[in-house]
């Protein structure tokens, strides 16, 4: 068995759903792992890791309509609000999703679907800088 890690950086444009499965795959494409398994962990508290469909960009636009209406901006509708109205509704949003991700290898490749891509879910309004580490066990 061999083992690989790093931290890809992503940086978002503020809230939305952002595809990185080409950032994943060229890091996959690097380490010498036909079959196994990828695990990829959100270093965020805000921030969070989605497989979903990559091919109606309506999908993307309607999930983020409901989570806007799921959890919404109300200043006084939380008690932590340190960095702003979106701040506690982020966490939440989090919480509700995922931070980690496993997905199995084949041939060298992430076995999704055909219409699954790999997205992180950006659930503040300001850009950020976004870790993700990517750990690959296999052979």
């Amino acid at each position: 068995m061999r083992q690989f890690s790093e931290t890809i950086t992503i940086r978002s444009r503020g809230r939305g759903l952002y595809d990185i499965t080409g950032e994943i795959e060229t890091l996959l494409h690097a380490w010498p792992v036909s079959r196994g398994l990828v695990t990829l962990f959100c270093r965020h508290s805000s921030a969070s890791l989605l497989i979903q469909e990559n091919a109606d960009p309506d999908v993307l636009r309607d999930l983020e309509d409901f989570f806007r209406r799921l959890v919404p901006e109300d200043p006084g509708g939380y008690r932590h609000s340190a960095e702003g109205a979106d701040d506690m509704p982020a966490h939440i949003r989090t919480a509700l999703t995922q931070t980690s991700l496993s997905v199995p290898l084949d041939g060298g490749r992430m076995a999704l679907g055909t219409w699954q891509g790999i997205y992180l879910y950006e659930h503040r309004r300001a850009a950020h800088r976004r870790h993700i580490l990517c750990h690959v066990i296999g052979e």
